[in-house]
């Protein structure tokens, strides 16, 4: 299905507007002698014109941040509506004796600014653990928020919502439900701690098109498993990962409230944008060089496919091997085969491509001769496809990921101060 892509990330659909703003959680990334000084953007909220239908996903980290908390109270409260969003970044309100009080007081602050009920604000939180997040900047920054928000505003959002990503995450279609223009959008943030345990870093997501809260979640959660949760950068999976999706309604199509064409477009739409944002997540992996893909076809069933391809893009070994350009597909086959999944690997096929050409490595489970010269032309590229083919079946999957550098344990080696 042909969707449309468009302009205006969580400001596409109709009816939502947003704002961003520097209220001091994030330390300046210039020398504060400089008189030039330019503040990134460290707070941002995003209002719906009316209240939505909210479907959300949580991280399955034991350890969940203080926002995760009162998010999941606030919509069992509300039953699942929602209408406004603020998150910030820098500051992950994670492990903290305050976390709750502080990201509820988030949520009254916005609440008495916009006048809506508490319960209907969903909060989020990034960034470093176990730091106290200090409320003052924010409760100043939310009438700034306020006062600010604006149709076209979606940048100003994503950009608040960036930690070490390099790059905003923006993305939206429209599509038509029986002859009614919709649109869906998104923005997300992620570039590092990310691995596929639902959910995988934030993301927000927004909708026009009339759909039953039921529904909604039935359709957020089917979506995620094969786009973010086959998305993997390091392997840790982090403590305030969260997917909201709102849905206000105001393309004013008849309510989606049953399985059938209707459900199976919005969610066909709704696979576009979150597979697009995953897809970018996995780009700008923190240091990486190389974007990772890899599609498993002819397993048995799609979690075999899955679980294949998710093997693969999660080895750091192979991983290491991208970053090398080299085509030692051996590490390709030890990740197939500790898959927790069950197929023959005698029959396995692997071959690696990109926009340079593509080389077959492995047939039937062994090796075949290859020109080295070829393949080190093929993993020069900045993106990388991983074929593989079970021959067990007619499902297939795909699973994002990035080259494991040098610059990725720089990073990280001192990510908290």
């Amino acid at each position: 299905m042909a969707f449309k892509i468009i302009e205006g990330g969580i400001c596409a659909a109709k009816g939502f507007k947003a704002s961003g703003t520097y209220c001091g959680i994030k330390k300046p990334s210039v020398d504060n002698y400089n008189p030039n000084i330019k503040h990134k953007n460290d707070i941002c909220l995003y209002v719906s014109d009316v209240e939505c239908n909210a479907a959300a996903v949580y991280t399955q980290n034991k350890v969940k941040g203080a926002p995760i908390i009162v998010t999941k109270a606030n919509l069992e409260k509300s039953g699942n509506k929602a209408i406004a969003v603020i998150a910030n970044s820098k500051n992950a309100n994670t492990c903290n004796a305050d976390g709750v009080e502080k990201a509820n007081r988030m949520c009254e602050l916005v609440a008495k600014e916009l006048g809506v009920p508490q319960e209907q604000v969903i909060v989020a939180s990034t960034g470093v653990i176990g730091q106290i997040l200090p409320i003052e900047p924010i409760e100043k920054a939310v009438p700034v928020l306020a006062s600010g928000l604006c149709y076209n505003k979606n940048l100003e959002a994503a950009t608040a919502i960036m930690t070490t990503d390099t790059v905003k995450k923006e993305y939206a279609v429209e599509f038509e439900i029986n002859g009614i223009l919709c649109r869906i959008g998104g923005m997300a943030k992620g570039s590092g701690m990310i691995h596929p345990n639902m959910a995988t870093t934030l993301n927000f997501i927004t909708t026009d098109c009339a759909v039953s809260g039921e529904l909604l979640q039935k359709a957020l959660s089917e979506i995620v498993k094969v786009t973010y949760n086959c998305l993997s950068i390091d392997g840790d999976t982090s403590t305030n990962d969260m997917v909201c999706l709102m849905a206000n309604g105001l393309a004013f199509n008849e309510e989606i409230t049953a399985c059938g064409e209707e459900f199976e477009i919005f969610k066909s739409a709704l696979y576009e944008v979150m597979a697009n944002l995953t897809r970018m997540l996995a780009k700008d992996g923190e240091g990486a060089t190389k974007l990772l893909e890899c599609q498993t076809r002819g397993a048995k069933d799609k979690d075999t496919a899955i679980t294949v391809a998710k093997s693969i893009i999660c080895s750091s070994l192979f991983k290491a091997a991208m970053f090398g350009e080299d085509a030692n597909w051996g590490r390709v086959l030890c990740a197939i085969g500790y898959a927790d999944a069950d197929f023959d690997i005698n029959k396995v096929d692997v071959d690696l491509k990109s926009e340079k050409g593509t080389v077959s490595v492995c047939r039937n489970g062994t090796g075949i001769d290859f020109s080295e010269t070829q393949a080190s032309m093929v993993l020069s590229s900045d993106e990388i496809q991983i074929l593989v083919n079970l021959n067990d079946g007619e499902e297939k999957a795909t699973a994002w990921g990035c080259d494991l550098t040098y610059d990725y344990v720089k990073i990280n080696g001192d990510y908290r101060t």
